[in-house]
Formats: structure tokens, C-alpha cells, sequence
């Protein structure tokens, strides 16, 4: 049977619909837990550090499988692999939701990672397929503001939800869009890759292990010194068996020639400093307000909503008049604008009152979120801009599981320092963060994208 042309697939607006859904769902689970994570602790007990667990057990094999899973799209195809995932995302949310311990909870929000990336990679294949041309460009665009109202959305509804009813509530969210999404998903045309590459479980349990042993002496409080070595080790062990893969001609998890590009190792490095500093300077403000001077969870999550609304509108600020005039160069704008929120956070911290609401952080968090926008629009086309052709999906990927494992370690990393020292400790360390950023964004760039190409990052 001869697949229809792109132009007639008669619902493809609608299948775009379910698909911007379920990407917003992952956007609105990772940022309503982060305000609900205090009560689930108040609730059900066990060390402090399971605060950071709930949420690092959901980003963690998110981050370590996204490639994986855009790989099981290629073999099995797009639109199955799409629905197996929402089906696991709304079962762990349903397990999440009835959870009676914190391990058990842990573990469960540790499937929805993994169900989400089997979800995640498929939407933009599975977008190309349906639309072409202005179509196309009119369709990648959309997703910006949707996960834009995600954002927004997350942390009012992760504080609203658990006050009027219980934390609980806020898994069962995803169980009526998942159901919509599912019912729906007949909607969406069957995509593969025409030349199917092999799945690499070895490499995928390689790098997993690795950043697993990143991750666990810093939420754990653990001796760091005693897992760099066995970390080091896996990460050789990784990049060897990916060069032996290639040697043989076997797809690799990730094309190794994306390595000797420098710019784009220095994306890498950014993307990794940048989402830890956003993800875990949330954590830093929410729970903070709830165990420090014993703010509600409501007030908790409305306290991210400046946050949330500077970044909507840096950010279409940022696509719509700086990016076309000024390029690249508006990442280091939105690092100023990051850092100046930041000391601003800590100057409110340090003045503000043992009890009562810090009303003085709030216009903190408002420049943070600007700052945010304004980084975020240039910075994935600007890491991409010279990538081959055929490391275009690699790289795509590899950006992506990157972001996560950032925010990962963001949440480790600060919410520890926040933990040992204070939250004034953890805005500090996130400036630090921020700095090395700005080192890294220069390694990204090369002049002459600098100055151009301004056009082609829209």
C-alpha cells in the first residue's frame, strides 16, 4: 500500500494536538512534583533526601534512555513505540499515585521515567511524517507554547491539587490524559527508519551505571571519592565499546564523530550547567518555603508563577525580535539576566524574615525566568548549527538526555548544598554554575554564527 502524501493526511492537525499533550504531560509531572515533593515527605516519611529522590528517580532514566527509546522508533516503529509509553506513563501514574511507601513511590516514578522516553523521542518523527514545508515549520512551532503553558501550569497546579485534596492527586492527573491520548492515537500515521539500526542494551547499561554513580553519592550525602573511580571507569568503558561498535559498522547509541565537533561538546557541557542550575534552584525555592518558614504547599507553587510567566515571555520575545537581530549572543543576555536574579535571590534571602512570606524574593524569580526564555530559544538550534547531517538525530537525542541528566544533577546537587548549608549556600553555587555556563556558551560559538545566521535558527 502506497502511503498517502503528507499534505493528505486528513487529521493531522488533530494527531498533532495528541501528541503536543503528551509532551506537556512529561513538562507538567516533572514541575508539579517538584512543589508536592515536601508534602509527599511529610506524608510518608523516610530520610530527607527522598525529597531529591522523587524527583531525580524520574529524570534520571528519562535522561539515560531518551536515545534508547528514539531507537526503538526507528525498529519498531514511531506510533507503536508512542503508545506503548503512554500506556506505561499512565500505569506508573496510577502505581504512583496508590503508593503506600516512599520506596515504593521512588520506584514507580522511576517507570514513568522510563515510560516517557519511550514517549518523548517519537513526537518529532512522528511530526515530520504528517507535515512538510511551511506546514512543518507552523507544527515544530507549536511546541514551544505549549510547553511554555506547561511550565506555567505545573507548579499552580502542583500546589492548588495538593492543598484542596491530597498529593496523590497530582498523579492521577495524568491518568485522564493519557486515556485521551491513547483513545486518540489512532489519529497518528506509522512511522520507521527505512534502514532500522540495532539496539545497543550494552551501551545503554554502560551509560546508565555511570550516571547513576554520578547521581547517588550527591543526593546521598555518600563519600564522592570512593565512586570516581568506578565512574571513570564506565564512562571508558562506554566510549570504548561505542568506538567498537562502530568499527564493526553497528549503530552506536551515540555517533562518536559528534565528539570531535567542539562546539558541539561545549553544548554538552552547557546544556549540563544550565538545567542543573533552573531545576535545582526550584527545588531550592519550594522546599525551602515549606520546611523554613512553614509556607503552605499553595503558596509554595504560586511562588514559581513569576518564574514561570517572565520565561512565556522572554521567550517569545527572544523568537519573535532578539534571536532574528542579534543571534547567539542573546544566550549571554539570558545568562546576565540568570545571574542578576540569582544574587537578587540571595539578597531577599538574607533579609528576609525568620516566619512570613518573602514577598522580596519574588521579583528575583521573575528576572530568573526571563533570563531562562531568553537562553533557552537560541541555545538548541545554536548547539545544532553544525552538525552533519547524518548526526542530526544522534545529536538531537543525545541534546536532550543531556538537558535531563543536568536537571538530574541540578536537583542532586543544589538540593544538597541547600540541605547542608542554606538556601543563600545553594544560590551561590548556582552562580558559580552560571559562570562556568557563560564559559561554555563561548566554546559553542564560532564568529561567523555569531554575527549570522540568525535566520536559520528559527
Amino acid at each position: 500500500m502506497v502511503p498517502l502524501p503528507k499534505k493528505e493526511h486528513p487529521h493531522r492537525w488533530s494527531a498533532l494536538a495528541v501528541l503536543l499533550v503528551a509532551e506537556a504531560m512529561n513538562l507538567l509531572d516533572a514541575t508539579i512534583m517538584t512543589v508536592a515533593a515536601p508534602a509527599i515527605h511529610a506524608d510518608l516519611g523516610g530520610p530527607v533526601a527522598d525529597i531529591q529522590w522523587y524527583g531525580a528517580a524520574y529524570t534520571l532514566p528519562f535522561a539515560v534512555l531518551l536515545i534508547a527509546g528514539g531507537r526503538l522508533g526507528d525498529i519498531a516503529g514511531r506510533k507503536r513505540v508512542f503508545r506503548i509509553g503512554v500506556a506505561g506513563f499512565v500505569l506508573a501514574s496510577l502505581a504512583c499515585a496508590f503508593a503506600p511507601s516512599a520506596g515504593l513511590l521512588i520506584a514507580a516514578r522511576a517507570v514513568q521515567g522510563a515510560a516517557a522516553a519511550l514517549v518523548i523521542p517519537q513526537t518529532i518523527g512522528l511530526i515530520r511524517v504528517m507535515f512538510d514545508g511551511d506546514e512543518l515549520a507552523r507544527a515544530m512551532g507549536s511546541i514551544g507554547p505549549v510547553m511554555g503553558l506547561a511550565a506555567v501550569c505545573g507548579p499552580v497546579a502542583g500546589g492548588v491539587l495538593t492543598h484542596a485534596a491530597s498529593w496523590r492527586a497530582v498523579f492521577f492527573v495524568n491518568v485522564p490524559l493519557g486515556i485521551a491520548v491513547l483513545l486518540a492515537a489512532p489519529l497518528l500515521r506509522e512511522d520507521r527508519s527505512a534502514r532500522r539500526p540495532r539496539l545497543d542494551l550494552v551501551g545503554t547499561v554502560l551509560v546508565s551505571g555511570a550516571v547513576g554513580l554520578i547521581t547517588y553519592p550527591l543526593i546521598q550525602g555518600a563519600d564522592s571519592g570512593s565512586y570516581a573511580l568506578t565512574w571513570g571507569l564506565g564512562l571508558a568503558l562506554f566510549a570504548f565499546h561505542q568506538s567498537h561498535r562502530v568499527r564493526r559498522e553497528r549503530s552506536p547509541l551515540v555517533e562518536p564523530s559528534l565528539f570531535g565537533n567542539r562546539g558541539f561538546a561545549a553544548a554538552l557541557l552547557c546544556s549540563v550547567l544550565f538545567f542543573a542550575v533552573v531545576s535545582g534552584l526550584m527545588l531550592v525555592v519550594v522546599v525551602q518555603l515549606q520546611l523554613g518558614p512553614h509556607i503552605g504547599v499553595l503558596a509554595a507553587g504560586l511562588t514559581l508563577l513569576p518564574w514561570s510567566c517572565a520565561m512565556g515571555i522572554s521567550s517569545w520575545t527572544a523568537g519573535r525580535h532578539l534571536v532574528p537581530r542579534h543571534g547567539a549572543r542573546v544566550m549571554y543576555a539570558g545568562l546576565a539576566a540568570l545571574l542578576t536574579g540569582v544574587l537578587g535571590a540571595i539578597a531577599a534571602y538574607a533579609t528576609a524574615p525568620d516566619t512570613g512570606y518573602p514577598w522580596r524574593l519574588l521579583p528575583a524569580l521573575a528576572v530568573c525566568g526571563a533570563g531562562q526564555g531568553l537562553f533557552a530559544v537560541p541555545f538548541f538550534t545554536t548547539a545544532l548549527h553544525r552538525v552533519r547531517p547524518h548526526e542530526t538525530g544522534s545529536a538531537a537525542g543525545l541534546l536532550n538526555a543531556v538537558q535531563q541528566l543536568g536537571s538530574t544533577l541540578g536537583v542532586a546537587l543544589l538540593g544538597s548544598v541547600f540541605f547542608r548549608g542554606g538556601a543563600q549556600d545553594a544560590f551561590w553555587a548556582a552562580a558559580g554554575l552560571l559562570v562556568a555556563t557563560a564559559a561554555a556558551v563561548t566554546g559553542m560559538m564560532d564568529r561567523a554564527h555569531v554575527r549570522g545566521h540568525s535566520s536559520q535558527m528559527l
